[in-house]
């Protein structure tokens, strides 16, 4: 692996699988796990059910513990050689865009100026990109309580929030991969050739890889 990367993290719409994948890898590499607190949220259940009356409460609960998770990475941890998480600080940005009004927005982003400094930034980002059919499929297979009420046509606005945020990306190194087509969660060949990548010797500030080219040329 590239030697200045000790800091990853994986991102991506709801169902895409980068809790799994997070977890898989900081397997792989003995790593940190950080994992989101989603489940945590007393707001994200109402949220589903109600969008424009909890969409408030429900981001700030997320931006505050976001970041009181986040701020502790400053310090090095000496028993771990690299870091593993399934989300960055500035991702909380791309649903507060999505759901919250132009006065609440305005509130956010205060907020938000006020903290985000000192939050440490990733060496290396990997977005996992894919289609809405897939991830919804993913999301009704995993069949969790939170998520029953969502509807496509969200997790299209989200999916497009995303692509429009991460092909803009530039705070750090970024992959893109195209997890449309594999499935690294139960075939472990797709799952050895990403980490592949992910772990090379070199990264570029932004570099794009579509795993199933390289299946169907195989």
């Amino acid at each position: 692996m590239d030697k200045k990367i000790k800091y990853i993290a994986i991102e991506g719409v709801i169902g895409v699988g980068k809790t799994t994948l997070a977890k898989k890898l900081a397997s792989r590499l003995n790593a940190k796990l950080v994992l989101e607190d989603f489940e945590d949220n007393p707001f994200l259940e109402r949220f589903y059910d109600n969008p424009v009356r909890y969409a408030f409460h429900t981001q700030i609960y997320f931006l505050l513990s976001r970041y009181k998770q986040l701020v502790e990475l400053s310090q090095e941890d000496l028993f771990y050689n690299y870091i593993i998480a399934d989300y960055i600080f500035e991702k909380d940005k791309i649903f507060a865009y999505l759901n919250l009004t132009d006065d609440e927005l305005k509130l956010y982003e205060k907020i938000t100026a006020s903290i985000e400094h000192k939050i440490r930034v990733p060496d290396l980002v990997i977005y996992l990109q894919s289609t809405v059919e897939r991830l919804m499929t993913n999301i009704r297979h995993r069949d969790r309580g939170a998520e029953k009420s969502m509807e496509e046509v969200y997790i299209k606005d989200l999916n497009e929030g995303y692509n429009y945020f991460f092909f803009r990306y530039k705070a750090t190194r970024i992959m893109i991969v195209n997890v449309s087509d594999i499935d690294f969660v139960n075939n472990e060949q797709d799952f050895e050739n990403l980490v592949e990548q992910i772990l090379k010797s070199e990264h570029s500030p932004i570099e794009y890889f579509n795993p199933s080219i390289k299946k169907a040329s195989k």
